[in-house]
């Protein structure tokens, strides 16, 4: 592999890695708190299609960016209804919603635009367009650092910085914030946290939140930013794939990007490298773009019980009397 096609590899590593880094500091978030979210996938699937939808009905990717994430927020708004006000299953009710978002997403595209469940193809003000940074061009031609600057980290959507920029911002959040330090111990020990006089309700609920704009971000950034409109089931498991990625980095953000980034570039390799051989043996397409999500079961099943969660996670929180 030479030095350009390298490039080419780690630039098409960063644009895949980003639903899936936003998707697992979406989970993060959820998790940290006490919330399972295995609805990831939903909420991601059901931004993607909204916020093309709208970009393709108005022209403009902004509106389509603010629809998408209102569309994660309203699927995470019933999630939490669902497990923290109902005290329900918190898996049944992630696993409920990306059955309806699989439905309804399809269904509503066909009833709006009529091409089988997809939206008409974005082009002009519909996407996001890439960003060259301040003086890309003009190091373009300098030896190794030129193109690195030039190729590697300009040239992505405004969504992808965000992206990148997340990361600290989370770790930031949950280890330097008195917001954080509550989050985190309401995954831990809601009774105290409640004891302290902390709504527990509350935390939960702004976790949530959270966790569905990061969605919507990701959804949005997958249908006008790395696409050019929506497709029938366009997420393809990456929610999946960010929980794997998200129990792989022990819920800490830049653990986080490193898991994404792997992911990333094993799906930029199968993308690739379609067509090759290894000792003379062909290796089937197959096998190349189903790299990503062996490296998941391997994931979860060398890693689950060695990673721990947060004590608290997954049960529903009941106020002592």
């Amino acid at each position: 592999m030479d030095f350009a096609t390298l490039l080419q590899v780690l630039d098409s590593t960063i644009r895949l890695a980003t639903p899936l880094l936003l998707a697992c500091l979406a989970g993060l978030f959820s998790e940290r708190a006490g919330i399972f979210d295995i609805g990831l996938e939903g909420k991601m699937l059901v931004a993607a299609f909204l916020s093309a939808a709208m970009a393709a009905i108005t022209g403009s990717v902004w509106i389509g960016l603010f629809a998408g994430v209102f569309a994660a927020l309203l699927f995470s708004a019933i999630h939490g209804l669902a497990s923290i006000t109902f005290r329900g299953n918190q898996l049944i009710s992630g696993v409920a919603l990306n059955f309806l978002a699989a439905g309804l997403t399809v269904l509503i595209a066909q009833s709006w635009f009529s091409q089988g469940g997809r939206t008409p193809s974005l082009i002009g003000g519909a996407r996001f367009e890439p960003i060259t940074l301040p003086f890309a061009e003009a190091l373009q031609n300098v030896p190794i650092l030129g193109p690195i600057y030039y190729e590697l980290i300009s040239g992505h959507t405004i969504l992808v910085y965000v992206a990148l920029l997340a990361v600290p911002a989370t770790w930031y959040i949950l280890f330097r914030t008195r917001f954080g330090l509550r989050l985190r111990a309401v995954g831990e020990n809601p009774a105290a946290v409640d004891t302290a006089g902390i709504s527990v309700v509350g935390l939960r609920y702004a976790a949530v939140a959270i966790c569905g704009l990061l969605c919507g971000l990701a959804g949005a950034y997958l249908a006008t930013g790395l696409s050019a409109g929506f497709v029938k089931d366009m997420t393809a498991g990456r929610g999946y794939i960010a929980l794997a990625a998200l129990i792989f980095a022990k819920w800490r953000p830049w653990y986080a990007l490193m898991a994404c980034l792997l992911f990333g570039f094993l799906e930029a390799i199968a993308n690739r490298f379609q067509n090759i051989e290894i000792l003379s043996i062909p290796i089937p397409v197959q096998l190349m773009q189903a790299l990503p999500y062996i490296l998941t079961v391997v994931i979860l099943a060398g890693f689950v019980g060695k990673a721990i969660p947060p004590r608290a996670g997954g049960e529903p929180y009941v106020k002592e009397r």
